[in-house]
């Protein structure tokens, strides 16, 4: 039997009261084959009741109850939502989830992208994103702290940490990605650094996603924001990879989840 989930921490937001958070890693679950272990997301091709079992597990470990856990169905888009209560349907379409319910976590699932897990705790306002290079550019980190903001929250308080994602050396990227990343945000040209080589296309690059994200972070508000420097795509023992399955021809991956929540009263 696997031993029981044990999320990396950020130290930005463990010592703040009223607020239990966790960057899982794929360890201490029950699926298998590709989704071994904790697989969190039910859009993968997994068991569901392994999926369910996973996710209760996780909640678990946070101290929670095991269907106190919403994540959304996420499409790489900068729609950040108030949540109250775990969805009762199908998960609606959005990058952001904010919570003011203790005992509520609010989750987003990864596998190459950067999870964002923020908090103000005095307002007890959390909230936790999903930023693929996609959604951080169209806005997913500021309209997360928008919606904070509109729950009571201050960007002056907020505590952002950015958990395992897939880091600059193992991030090889074309010319038209960077094109589209500067044409709209000209600061991130800074995030780039030339790869090897290149091929028919043009020239390679590689992106640092979570230094990226980090200075959207910081230029909405934040107060304190913290980056794992944990390269999920590298370390296959502990973290789901889209892009290392779609290179080895697999059909689907794992998700690794990333919670927070108001602590249960």
């Amino acid at each position: 039997m696997n031993a029981p989930p044990r999320p990396v921490r950020a130290a930005c937001l463990a010592g703040l009261e009223g607020v239990t958070h966790g960057f899982f890693t794929r360890r201490g679950g029950v699926s298998r084959g590709i989704y071994a272990s904790l697989n969190c997301g039910p859009g993968s091709g997994d068991d569901p009741d392994a999926v369910a079992a996973n996710r209760a597990a996780a909640a678990a470990a946070l101290g929670l109850a095991g269907g106190r856990l919403a994540t959304a169905f996420q499409v790489h888009g900068n729609r950040a939502l108030f949540v109250a209560a775990p969805f009762a349907g199908p998960p609606p379409r959005a990058d952001g989830l904010v919570t003011t319910t203790p005992g509520l976590a609010v989750g987003a699932l990864s596998a190459d992208c950067a999870p964002v897990l923020l908090a103000d705790a005095e307002a007890g306002v959390v909230a936790a994103a999903h930023a693929g290079w996609r959604g951080a550019l169209a806005g997913i980190v500021e309209s997360t702290i928008a919606a904070m903001v509109a729950a009571g929250a201050r960007a002056s308080r907020i505590r952002a940490a950015i958990g395992p994602c897939i880091a600059r050396e193992s991030y090889e990227v074309g010319g038209d990605m960077r094109d589209a990343v500067l044409d709209r945000d000209p600061a991130g040209a800074r995030h780039f650094v030339r790869g090897e080589g290149g091929d028919s296309r043009g020239a390679r690059w590689r992106f640092d996603l979570s230094g990226y994200v980090a200075g959207r972070l910081r230029r909405a508000g934040a107060a304190a924001v913290e980056e794992a420097g944990i390269d999920g795509f590298a370390d296959e023992a502990r973290f789901f990879s889209y892009r290392r399955a779609r290179r080895r021809g697999e059909t689907d991956y794992g998700r690794c989840l990333s919670a927070i929540a108001p602590r249960p009263v």
